[in-house]
């Protein structure tokens, strides 16, 4: 047993820093630039093997750039464990004229969700949290009812899962009852305590009978709460140890360090992103998202588990791998199935479209036909509203980080689906 988990710690650590720099000095080509590049879109040398998709993702990269649809852009992908592809481009800070580094530091938005589920998968491996669990077993007071009054019991499934009824306020009207209560989506700068969030929360009634229904929602915010009262630590530290620590990632983490300078984010806007003030409102599906990009180095805001965490392209890549590759030791290949396969039967994945499902903390692709998907059936994917989106294919053994600085052009829309084709096109 002791063999076989350091043998799936090896194979995660293949993608390191260590193996950045071989990678780079050895069997790296610098890339042939297919499309022109402006003064106003700086690029920093590729990095990548003679990987047959490379020209393809160079030209998706620099289109964005250049057009202004993303003002910077960072991607790196892996294949079969040997990192073949390295690229920065455009803007970290546009108007300082700052180009995007490889290892700049992005704020991950929803990109936090699947590192706590991990954290949360790996205390039930221990035994020390169960997923069928009720949330009153760690929150007692945590109890919002239906409309009609009821409270149904919500369980750490149901919160790995995304049924237990929950929303997010930049999903309701704005009078919802969200809006109304004053939630946290997490992305703004409230000033409350996780644990008030979570009163406000549960004031809200919930949409529906938990297990019988899909939607987006803090419920990781919740989950986040447990694993601090499962584990008897902060959010933070909780993760750190449970998950970075073992996999030997600094940089990723819900509060940027002392002298970290991370990428200037940026809205969506014509005829070019906006710089995004503090706060700023971005309207998106029935209402608008609230960021504070300051809430990124505010170490005494409250960890939110949805959305809350920054870091670099290459550390979330290696954590995309140690998980593709059986868990690393920090959770069962077992566990790691189960999180990647479709845990709600049918039921739809609005915030992810047709053919997919959803596992114990990532999207899942069921049918790449109806889903118009040129990726493989079971690869699994999350992205955040910051401009930020992954996805792992095990059945081609690739997987990838896109981290832009572009909300939410970076997240949704021509680029992420240009990359995706220009992966997957024929060579």
């Amino acid at each position: 047993m002791k063999a076989s988990t350091s043998r799936r710690a090896d194979a995660a650590r293949k993608v390191s820093r260590r193996e950045f720099c071989v990678t780079a000095t050895i069997g790296g080509l610098a890339a042939v630039l297919t499309s022109p590049v402006s003064d106003a879109a700086p690029v920093a040398p590729a990095v990548q093997s003679q990987w047959n998709r490379a020209k393809a993702l160079d030209a998706v990269i620099l289109d964005a750039v250049n057009s202004g649809s993303i003002v910077g852009a960072t991607v790196i992908a892996a294949k079969d464990g040997e990192v073949v592809y390295r690229r920065a481009a455009g803007f970290a800070d546009r108007e300082a004229h700052r180009a995007m580094t490889e290892n700049e530091v992005c704020r991950l938005a929803s990109m936090t969700k699947p590192i706590v589920c991990v954290t949360a998968l790996a205390l039930a491996d221990r035994g020390r949290l169960g997923l069928e669990d009720p949330v009153t077993r760690w929150l007692p007071d945590f109890r919002p009812k239906l409309p009609d009054g009821r409270e149904p019991v919500i369980t750490v499934r149901h919160l790995l899962t995304h049924t237990a009824g929950l929303t997010y306020g930049f999903l309701e009207a704005e009078d919802g009852p969200y809006h109304r209560l004053g939630v946290s989506d997490g992305l703004d700068h409230s000033g409350l305590s996780l644990e008030e969030n979570l009163r406000r929360i549960a004031s809200a009634p919930l949409l529906f009978e938990p297990g019988t229904g899909w939607h987006y929602s803090v419920a990781i915010d919740v989950l986040g709460a447990v694993i601090e009262r499962v584990t008897g630590m902060t959010l933070p530290d909780a993760v750190q140890r449970i998950v970075m620590d073992p996999l030997g990632i600094t940089s990723i983490r819900f509060a940027a360090s002392a002298g970290t300078v991370a990428a200037t984010p940026y809205g969506d806007a014509s005829p070019q992103p906006t710089r995004m003030t503090d706060p700023f409102s971005l309207g998106f599906g029935p209402s608008s998202i609230v960021y504070s990009p300051a809430r990124a180095f505010d170490s005494t805001a409250f960890p939110s588990g949805g959305v809350g965490m920054v870091g670099t392209a290459e550390d979330y890549l290696h954590f995309a791998e140690a998980i593709r590759t059986g868990g690393a030791g920090v959770i069962r290949p077992e566990t790691v199935a189960a999180m990647t396969s479709n845990a709600i039967g049918d039921l739809p994945v609005g915030a992810a479209g047709p053919g997919f499902g959803w596992g114990l903390g990532v999207a899942v692709l069921r049918d790449p036909v109806a889903a118009k998907s040129p990726v493989s059936a079971g690869a699994w994917n999350w992205s955040g509203v910051y401009g930020t989106n992954f996805w792992v294919d095990p059945a081609a053994g690739i997987s990838i980080v896109a981290l832009t600085n572009t909300a939410v052009a970076g997240m949704t829309g021509n680029f992420p689906i240009a990359l995706r084709q220009a992966v997957y096109q024929e060579a």
